[in-house]
């Protein structure tokens, strides 16, 4: 029982972040102004005037180079904490660091084989 005490803090801590943010967002739409006007309902976007339709369709290709983007970033992430713990790891960590990092450049030599990467 006594665990849970320790708790209390962090416990007040979100009850008064969750009601500032509440508090917040109420006051603001009670208080602030009401004026709908043509110029207000339109959209912006960083001072050009929109052009066309917002739901034209994008090539896959945009999509699948950030999939990609993402999949060898993210293989960074992983190789941060086994250059941190090189020397506790040994051989052992160094192998399976080499057994991730041909894996990995299988599927990059697949992705380009695959011409994934070619924008046409």
């Amino acid at each position: 029982m006594s665990h849970l005490y320790d708790y209390i803090p962090v416990v007040v801590m979100a009850v008064v972040a969750f009601g500032f943010v509440a508090t917040t967002m109420v006051a603001t739409h009670w208080l602030g102004p009401r004026r709908k006007t043509r110029v207000k309902e339109e959209t912006f976007e960083c001072g050009i005037e929109s052009q066309g339709n917002a739901r034209s369709p994008f090539s896959i290709k945009y999509f699948l180079v950030a999939i990609l983007f993402v999949l060898f970033d993210v293989e960074v992430i992983f190789m941060y904490p086994w250059a941190v713990n090189f020397r506790e790891l040994g051989l052992f960590g160094l192998m399976e660091m080499f057994t991730f990092m041909g894996l990995m450049i299988v599927g990059l030599v697949y992705i380009i084989r695959r011409g994934a990467l070619k924008w046409e």
